[in-house]
């Protein structure tokens, strides 16, 4: 049982284990004994987003670098697609961002890429895990010359601003198009307008005020609905919403409407099986997208193939088959051919690029599949225990299957960073999976639901 990581790292409170300066600073030591591939010196960049606690976590993973001899790269707040691609660019032996994406500003977290730029596999995270617990390093003590030093490189935006922008065909660029950018207060406060800007679009920028306390703070992917009203205000072309690490981008279409995240990866297989560009003619998607995806791709000869829910699983599915695009539902989308994770400024310059190139509107592109109905239901528990162990609730998971039969689905999982359990139910009737999702939600609640939310 992994006993740190999670489907997309560390994460947790800010100065609560699992991340305390304590934690924090073996966890340095362990990965730098990790990444240290052969001899001479050694060296892993650093970044974060913008919340308070980012500084004491960079200190302490800092220390815990440097003391096992390996030298560390901060380059301050930036997208963690921007980490992934510094740890290939600036040839070091690993990358990290501290970070808790789309949460609150009081947690926070520590996600590792390799030099490739890719997320660690469960394997080597757990390598991590188990010399942080072992004690086997604890004596690893290197002094004088061989302790790690700190650098700090000031132009890395440039850098990866020029990285996003070759994702682009030469000689497009986006005049003409009136742009409205939420950064959420977050790491991509600074690049994502200037990339747009660069691009010719005519842009208008929400929430790129980051106070260290304000990140994801009712806005950016999670909260839309003042980027929507903005897009009306506007009179914009199309809204564009990242989350805290900008490893993610959510649209608004012209008419101030969210666009489904499974609409968007429908439109964009689509739109690359046409130029031929598809590879293995193949979508990478999670069990969370709607049924409507297949329906939609099938017929044009598109297959959608489905891993467990997290990124890091789409993205393993990809590299093993060779597939260029996948994503998820949430607005995480992966295009292999750019990045080696997923990029929201990336996501960002492609659909308009393909608004350009088409001549269509945001909402005539992403009219392109008819979703199934379909719940989403979080329950907060008090600990994630097997259900199969539960046997209320595992006769009304039997009972609810039954009901489906072969005409929907139902998924029911346990969060990988926050104590939730999710449940999805799809189905051809919305209001019997309404009724179905409560019940079921209902009996969770009561058997391992937190005390204050009853």
């Amino acid at each position: 049982m992994r006993k740190l990581f999670g489907t997309d790292g560390v994460r947790g409170i800010a100065n609560v284990e699992p991340m305390t300066v304590e934690t924090a600073m073996k966890l340095g030591r362990a990965a730098a004994h990790i990444f240290k591939h052969k001899a001479g010196r050694h060296r892993i960049v650093i970044g974060k987003d913008t919340r308070l606690s980012c500084y004491m976590i960079e200190s302490a993973l800092t220390s815990g670098i440097c003391s096992l001899g390996v030298d560390v790269i901060l380059v301050g707040p930036l997208p963690t697609p921007g980490i992934a691609f510094l740890a290939r660019s600036l040839r070091v032996d690993a990358g990290v961002m501290i970070s808790a994406s789309h949460n609150a500003f009081q947690d926070n977290g520590i996600k590792f890429f390799s030099k490739e730029g890719f997320k660690l596999p469960d394997h080597v995270e757990n390598q991590i895990e188990d010399l942080l617990f072992s004690g086997e390093i604890d004596a690893i003590r290197p002094t004088a010359k061989e302790i790690g030093k700190v650098y700090r490189i000031d132009d890395v935006e440039g850098r990866y601003i020029e990285f996003v922008k070759n994702s682009l065909p030469k000689g497009l660029d986006f005049q003409g198009l009136k742009v409205v950018v939420d950064c959420a207060h977050g790491a991509a406060y600074r690049v994502a307008p200037t990339v747009l800007k660069e691009l010719g679009a005519e842009v208008i920028v929400l929430n790129n005020h980051p106070s260290g306390t304000n990140i994801n703070q009712d806005c950016g992917a999670l909260y839309p609905e003042g980027l929507q009203k903005e897009v009306i205000a506007q009179q914009a072309d199309v809204g564009i919403a990242h989350d805290g690490d900008a490893d993610r981008a959510v649209f608004v279409n012209e008419r101030g409407e969210v666009i489904d995240g499974d609409a968007l990866l429908v439109a964009f297989a689509l739109a690359m099986n046409q130029e031929q560009r598809l590879k293995g003619e193949t979508l990478v998607t999670t069990i969370m997208s709607n049924m409507g995806v297949d329906l939609a791709l099938n017929p044009k000869g598109i297959h959608v193939l489905r891993t467990p829910v997290g990124d890091r699983y789409v993205l393993e599915r990809m590299l093993n088959g060779a597939y260029n695009l996948g994503g998820e539902q949430s607005g995480h989308l992966i295009f292999l051919d750019y990045n080696t994770t997923g990029d929201g400024l990336i996501s960002a310059l492609q659909f308009l690029s393909l608004m350009v190139r088409s001549g269509k509107t945001a909402s005539k592109l992403t009219d392109c599949m008819d979703p199934l109905p379909q719940i989403l239901k979080n329950v907060s528990v008090r600990e994630k225990r097997d259900l199969d162990e539960i046997p209320e609730i595992k006769k009304k998971i039997s009972d609810c299957e039954k009901k489906l039969g072969g005409n929907g689905r139902l998924l029911i999982r346990y969060s990988g960073t926050e104590l939730l359990l999710r449940i999805m139910i799809e189905g051809e009737k919305e209001d019997e999976i309404t009724e179905m999702s409560q019940s079921l939600a209902d009996m969770v609640q009561a058997k391992i639901g937190r005390q204050d939310d009853q």
